[in-house]
C-alpha cells in the first residue's frame, strides 16, 4: 500500500470529525431546511436547491415530467426573463445547471461569495413564481424529446439498461425511465408540468444547501429574507410502494446497432436504511470495489489483462436510494469470445469468492480507496454540497456521512463472502444482453440544442 492509500485511512477519523462538525443548519416557518458548509479556502460559494421528488413519484402516463419541469424552471417568472436566469448566473460569474434523478431534483450555482444573495433572489423567486407558457412548453417538450432520442434511443448501452430495469421492477416506479417514455412525452401538455410544479415545488418540500467562504448566520439571514415569505402547503401522501420478491430469473436481449454485444447482470441487493446498523450494504460496496474498485480489481486482472475475454468488465452498486437496490456486473467479450463465454467467467469470479472468500490484502486495499474517494472529496467545494444534498435527499442525513466511513472500515472479510453467497443468487437476477447490429451509415438526424 502506497503512503497515498495509506494517508487517507490514518487521516479520516479527523478530516470527517473537522469537517462534518462545521456544517450548520435551520428550519425556516415555512419547512425550508437550510444547511450551511463553511470552507474558507477559496472566496467561492455554491448554493443548492433540492426538492424531495423525483421521477420514482410520476404515475403511468405522465413518465418524464420531474425531468420536463427542470428544463422549464429555466423559462422566466413575471419578474425573469426566458433564459434570462441563466444569463444572470453568467453575469455574475458564476455557472449553473440542474440534474433530475429518480429520488430527486436539484438546482445550482457556483458563484463569488459576493453573489450568494442575488442567487437566492432567483431561485426563491422560481420556486414558487415560475411562468409555465404553453408555447415555451411546446418548444422545450420538443428538447427533452430530441435528449431521449441522443441519450437513450440512440445509444444501444442506455437501451439495455431501461430494458433492465423494465424487466427488474415490475411494480416499484424505479421500472420507468427518468427521461420518460416517448409516447407519454408526445402526450405530455403544459398542464401536467403545472400540477407537477405546483404540487411538489413548496418549500416544506425542498432544502437549501450552501458551502463555502461564508458565514452561516448571515446565510440564515438571507434564506429568511429571500425564501422566508413564501407559503407552505401540505403534499401529497407518498404511499409505499414495494417491489415483490423475486422468484426466478429474468432474462431479455436488446437488439441495437452497434461495435460490440454487452453483458448486464442485475442482482437485487440491499439499500441503506440506519446507517448505524445495517452491514451488508457496506459489505456489498467493498465487494463491489474488489471485483472492479481499481486496476489491479479482479475483474479487469482476470478477465480482461489476463484470459483477455473481455474488452472490459465492472460492477455498479449505490447503497443509498429511496426506493430498492441492484448490483449489477456488466462486460464486453473480446474479438473471438461469446456472450456465453463471458457470462462463464462472471460466474466463476463470483463463485471463486463465494468459496474462498476474499484476502486480508484486498480487503485492506479496497477499503483504502474507498475511504480516499470520500476524502478527497473535502477538496470540493462543489463535492462537499452535493455529499450533503445527496445524503438528505435519500433519507439519510449529513451526520451520517462519519458513521458510514467507520462502518465501512469494519467491515470482515467474511461479511463480504456471507453478502456474495446470499445476494448472487439467480431468484433475483435479471440478465440483459445486447445484440449488436450493423452499424447505420446513414447521417445521425440534427441535433436541437440542450441545457445540458
Amino acid at each position: 500500500m502506497t503512503m497515498r492509500q495509506l494517508l487517507p485511512l490514518l487521516l479520516a477519523p479527523w478530516l470527517f470529525s473537522a469537517a462534518l462538525a462545521n456544517p450548520y443548519e435551520t428550519t425556516l416557518d415555512n419547512g425550508l431546511r437550510v444547511i450551511v458548509k463553511e470552507d474558507r479556502r477559496a472566496p467561492t460559494a455554491v448554493h443548492m436547491v433540492w426538492y424531495r421528488v423525483g421521477s420514482m413519484d410520476e404515475v403511468d402516463g405522465t413518465s418524464g415530467v420531474a425531468h420536463l419541469l427542470e428544463h422549464m424552471m429555466f423559462k422566466g417568472t413575471p419578474t425573469v426573463g426566458p433564459g434570462e436566469f441563466n444569463k444572470r448566473v453568467a453575469a455574475a460569474g458564476g455557472r449553473d445547471n440542474a440534474f433530475t434523478s429518480r429520488d430527486y431534483t436539484a438546482y445550482f450555482q457556483q458563484i463569488p461569495k459576493e453573489k450568494l444573495d442575488e442567487m437566492m433572489g432567483l431561485e426563491a423567486d422560481r420556486m414558487r413564481h415560475l411562468n409555465v407558457d404553453p408555447k415555451e412548453f411546446e418548444q422545450e417538450i420538443k428538447v427533452v424529446m430530441e435528449e431521449r432520442r441522443m441519450r437513450t434511443d440512440d445509444n444501444p448501452q442506455a437501451k439495455l439498461f431501461e430494458q433492465m430495469n423494465a424487466v427488474a421492477f415490475q411494480a416499484h416506479p424505479y421500472r420507468r425511465p427518468i427521461i420518460g417514455w416517448m409516447s407519454d412525452l408526445e402526450n405530455m401538455t403544459a398542464a401536467d408540468a403545472r400540477a407537477w410544479y405546483d404540487t411538489w415545488y413548496v418549500p416544506n418540500n425542498a432544502y437549501v444547501v450552501v458551502s463555502g467562504d461564508v458565514d452561516h448566520q448571515e446565510v440564515f439571514a438571507l434564506a429568511r429574507k429571500h425564501y422566508g415569505g413564501l407559503a407552505g402547503r401540505a403534499l401529497p401522501m407518498r404511499k409505499e410502494q414495494v417491489e415483490p420478491r423475486q422468484e426466478g430469473p429474468r432474462k431479455l436481449t436488446v437488439k441495437a446497432p452497434a461495435e460490440l454485444p454487452l453483458l448486464v447482470m442485475g442482482y437485487k441487493a440491499p439499500i441503506l436504511r440506519n446507517p448505524a446498523t445495517d452491514r451488508e450494504p457496506y459489505a456489498l460496496e467493498i465487494l463491489a470495489g474488489i471485483l472492479d474498485g481499481h486496476d489491479a480489481a479482479r475483474f479487469n486482472r482476470k478477465l480482461v489483462r489476463e484470459d483477455k475475454l473481455a474488452v472490459s468488465a465492472g460492477v455498479s452498486y449505490d447503497n443509498t436510494a429511496r426506493g430498492p437496490g441492484m448490483i449489477y456486473l456488466y462486460a464486453s467479450p473480446s474479438e473471438g469470445n461469446s456472450i456465453g463465454e463471458l457470462e462463464f467467467a462472471l460466474r466463476t469470479e463470483i463463485a471463486r469468492i463465494k468459496q474462498e472468500g476474499v484476502s486480508a490484502a484486498e480487503l485492506k486495499r479496497t477499503k483504502a480507496q474507498l475511504v480516499a474517494n470520500q476524502v478527497y472529496k473535502l477538496d470540493s467545494v462543489f463535492g462537499q454540497a452535493m455529499e450533503i444534498g445527496q445524503m438528505e435527499a435519500v433519507g439519510l442525513s449529513w451526520r451520517d456521512v462519519e458513521v458510514m466511513i467507520d462502518r465501512l472500515q469494519r467491515v470482515t472479510a467474511e461479511e463480504v463472502q456471507a453478502v456474495a453467497q446470499k445476494y448472487f443468487d439467480d431468484d433475483a437476477l435479471t440478465v440483459g444482453i445486447l445484440d449488436p447490429q450493423p452499424l447505420d451509415s446513414q447521417p445521425r438526424r440534427q441535433r436541437l440544442p440542450t441545457r445540458h
